[in-house]
């Protein structure tokens, strides 16, 4: 790579044992409702939890500071200018930038392309994602044009990588932010009304929701420490209970879950979760989740990833950490142009672009097309036979079969306006706006008229 990362090679010890929590367990503000997980409950790896007082050295030696994150963040903005551009969603707590870098042979234009982020060190005391994913960066930069899977990216995705959601908490050592509070409990909720208010709602949350209303993605994951494991969703259960819940693309989820696992290292040779993956409520339930969120009102397919078995290893493990994941994130990514289906929908009146609706046969679950070309993007499993429907407001739908082998498929829509005896196109009294449609009892985000 062009851009050298120093990493400086060092032991550490550790004087006594330290409290035992569950990779996706908490501190503070993450059991709001009382439930009963953690330690006792939860299975999966168990790891240590952060005390500064009894760390004889400092384990953040060898990682960027945030002042290095940030300089090695406009670096690559610089020597990759050709295929990416540097952005800020926002501001930690004291005042951080939360940069992200987005790569694309188009970065910045809409384009008929999926979109795909991924987000590192939400616990500000897991910070082995926010290297990974610089070292990810640089890779597919290096390799553009010379390597076909990090071409296609390129060509055909657009992903943003945010290294860091919480560098207060990274800064402190610990899993909450400056306020310590979880921002992985900090999301509403689908099932309590733990994070109603927006004014409690941290900045860091707060940005990452605007920037869901900014830019429709796809699919997403955030990389956390604890674990080895690619959770989905649902992360929650209505009774509180640690339970299976599936969520209506728990097959859809299923299969991006094992392309992680199945491409990594030793994943999904695990012998805690059957082929290196699990339902989130089935491992131990969490409340005010950004997994859940992100599927539930933005559309957006998000996994959540236990990439390493201690939450914070020493620097020298890093490059390890880099080889075992690598594939796995560049395949994950891959993915949304492997699989699924894709295309655009249109008027019959004019062929101007129509922000319809995609939905499938036996799913409960819609996907809009964007607002402004009216691309959608449905990722399904890969084997299967899909009948798909588009529709929209004041037009006829139309559906038509598909069958998913080992590639995706792309299909674009031609909607017929309705029309009266005279054949003069019905005008909508209604009017269109952002509403909402309940999908198994859930709010989904969608345009609809009323």
């Amino acid at each position: 790579m062009k851009l050298v990362f120093s990493i400086l090679f060092l032991s550490v010890s550790f004087s006594t044992f330290l409290p035992l929590a569950i990779a996706r367990g908490g501190l503070h503000n993450s059991n709001p409702l009382g439930l009963e997980y953690g330690p006792g409950t939860g299975s999966g790896r168990h790891l240590f939890e952060d005390d500064e007082s009894e760390t004889r050295v400092d384990v953040a030696q060898g990682y960027m500071t945030n002042t290095e994150l940030e300089r090695a963040i406009k670096a690559f903005g610089q020597r990759c200018s050709n295929i990416s551009r540097v952005y800020s969603i926002g501001e930690s707590v004291n005042g951080v930038p939360l940069w992200v870098i987005e790569i694309s042979d188009k970065p910045g234009e809409e384009e008929p392309e999926p979109a795909f982020k991924y987000i590192g060190n939400v616990h500000g005391d897991e910070p082995v994602g926010r290297e990974l994913l610089m070292l990810l960066a640089n890779w597919i930069c290096d390799n553009y044009l010379k390597d076909p899977l990090a071409t296609s990216i390129v060509d055909g995705v657009h992903l943003h990588i945010l290294p860091s959601m919480n560098p207060d908490g990274f800064l402190l050592r610990r899993r909450g932010n400056a306020n310590n509070i979880d921002l992985n409990r900090d999301f509403p909720d689908q099932f309590f009304p733990v994070n109603d208010y927006v004014n409690r709602r941290q900045p860091e949350t707060r940005a990452i929701m605007k920037w869901l209303r900014e830019i429709q993605f796809t699919a997403s994951a955030s990389l956390h420490g604890g674990a080895l494991v690619a959770n989905y969703p649902w992360d929650g259960t209505q009774d509180k209970r640690k339970n299976y819940f599936a969520c209506p693309d728990d097959e859809t989820f299923r299969f991006l879950a094992s392309v992680y696992s199945g491409s990594h290292h030793n994943m999904s040779l695990s012998k805690e979760f059957e082929g290196g993956i699990t339902n989130g409520a089935s491992w131990y339930p969490i409340y005010g989740g950004m997994q859940d969120w992100n599927y539930i009102h933005a559309g957006c397919f998000e996994l959540t990833l236990e990439i390493s078995d201690n939450k914070w290893p020493i620097a020298n493990e890093l490059l390890t950490l880099w080889e075992y994941n690598k594939m796995s994130m560049l395949n994950l990514v891959a993915s949304l142009i492997k699989t699924g289906v894709h295309g655009r929908i249109f008027s019959s009146d004019g062929g101007r672009p129509l922000p319809g609706f995609i939905e499938i046969k036996g799913i409960n679950y819609t996907v809009q097309a964007s607002r402004g070309i009216a691309d959608y993007h449905r990722l399904l499993a890969s084997g299967g036979r899909y009948e798909v429907t588009a529709t929209a407001p004041g037009y006829k739908s139309k559906t038509t079969g598909i069958w998913l082998d080992k590639a995706g498929t792309n299909v674009d829509f031609v909607l017929d306006p309705n029309v009266n005896r005279r054949g003069i196109p019905l005008q909508s009294a209604c009017e269109c706006r952002w509403g909402t449609r309940n999908v198994i009892g859930i709010p989904i985000w969608k345009y609809t008229c009323f």
